[in-house]
């Protein structure tokens, strides 16, 4: 009959599982420390949402690295912003802003964003405003599109009671947030023509992907994420890897792309090819021109569509509505030659299409429209900087610190105007 092993003295199946799992969690222990003492952090700034499809989830903070390098504190009501309470205290002018990442603006700290520059601004230096303080309140979340937006403003803004709405339009890639062909996403809920009627379709709440994230195991690791470091970096060093792969198929696509276009060229006697086509320079390119298709026509009408809805309730409330659209790299790029040889390749005569197309509807809808983008142009190009970018990517991305700062001073001088006892409704511009 066999001995046991307890008999002969050696360890069980169970002692030595028993010992391997405390020897992980030492080592995971002593990383755990390690890491902190690093400050290494890298928490999941945002969770599910019912009706948005993710938000802001409340309390988190930590560093932010992806672009720039910010320390980021998410309020207890789920904003990039200071505690704000909600009753407003007489004398207070309060701003609220609806925008995306650039709104979020996780890339620089918070001081430096631009409506906070903006709030600044207005308190030391407009006489409009009779002494009467300015507070922005920043409901910005990264990837929003106006759909989003508007279910901001009816769930989130109006407790605040702001005496503005101000949003904050990223040319570039607000129609494509606002279209699911053009967005390529289920996740979050899109407004739709049937007919002449703007109907929601908010499908995505009941997509498995979206309830998994809002079931107990998901919500668990979410826990984990935001309390551990060792947690944190497993994650990152999986997208890391993913994002690595994918950046290397990425280049053999292209390697393979030009030694084929050499081998044609070789084989053949043809002249060169004309420039490439505008969707060829990338989809979010096609907001400088008139639509050519019926999806970018549908993205407009959606967006105006909605922006316009936004500005009826609003002005239904009380409150005052204004649009500021942004500025994208090419349109900020402080060399003139590279963005008129940009202009050539789309067969555009300037960037501003997206600029008067909005200025137009403030027109129609009698709101004002706040264009930074030209101004920004004029700064970058008569002080040779670049307002959008980091480091190795610098003049691509979203603002940089100089970025925010013009753009939070121009921003404080037209609010200032808008202000003003003599501003013509639907001015300035």
């Amino acid at each position: 009959m066999p001995t046991s092993n307890i008999r002969d003295g050696r360890p069980g199946l169970a002692a030595k599982l028993l010992v391997v799992a405390l020897g992980v969690a030492a080592g995971l222990l002593i990383f755990e420390v390690f890491l902190r003492a690093a400050g290494y952090t890298y928490p999941l700034f945002y969770e599910p949402d019912e009706s948005r499809g993710w938000a802001l989830a409340p309390g988190v903070e930590g560093w932010y690295r992806k672009e720039g390098e910010a320390y980021v504190r998410v309020n207890g009501d789920g904003l990039r912003d200071r505690e704000h309470a909600k009753q407003k205290r007489p004398g207070v002018v309060r701003v609220a802003l609806l925008g995306d990442s650039y709104a979020e603006a996780l890339q620089v700290a918070q001081e430096a964003a631009f409506w906070s520059v903006a709030e600044s601004r207005l308190r030391s230096s407009c006489g409009a405003l009779a002494g009467r303080e300015v507070e922005f309140v920043n409901f910005g979340v990264s990837g929003y599109g106006t759909a989003q937006e508007l279910f901001t403003l009816r769930e989130r803004v109006w407790p605040y009671a702001p005496d503005v709405v101000l949003l904050a339009v990223t040319t570039n890639n607000d129609l494509i947030d606002n279209t699911r062909s053009l967005k390529g996403t289920d996740e979050i809920p899109y407004f739709i023509f049937r007919g002449d009627e703007l109907v929601l379709d908010d499908s995505f709440r009941r997509d498995p992907a979206f309830r998994w994230r809002q079931s107990a195991p998901s919500r668990a690791g979410r826990w984990l994420r935001e309390r551990l470091r060792f947690v944190q970096a497993i994650h990152q060093g999986h997208a890391a890897a993913k994002s690595a792969l994918a950046a290397r198929r990425e280049r053999a696509a292209a390697q393979a792309s030009k030694e084929s276009a050499g081998a044609s060229s070789s084989a053949s006697a043809a002249p060169p090819a004309q420039a490439p086509p505008a969707v060829e320079l990338g989809v979010a390119n096609m907001i400088y021109d008139e639509p050519a298709d019926e999806v970018w026509r549908g993205a407009w009408r959606v967006t105006e569509t909605l922006v316009a809805l936004m500005s009826r309730e609003v002005a239904a409330r009380g409150a005052r509505f204004l649009v500021v659209t942004l500025s994208n790299p090419i349109q900020a790029h402080p060399d003139a030659s590279a963005r008129a040889a940009f202009a050539r390749r789309l067969g555009v005569r300037d960037l501003f299409y997206p600029e008067r197309r909005f200025r137009a509807l403030g027109e129609r809808e009698g709101f004002p429209v706040l264009s930074l983008a030209p101004d920004l142009q004029l700064y970058a190009e008569q002080n040779k900087v670049f307002l959008h970018g980091f480091g190795r990517e610098l003049g691509n991305g979203h603002w940089n610190e100089t970025g925010h700062r013009v753009a939070g001073h121009l921003l404080a001088e037209r609010l200032c105007r808008a202000a003003a006892p003599e501003t013509r409704k639907g001015e300035p511009r």
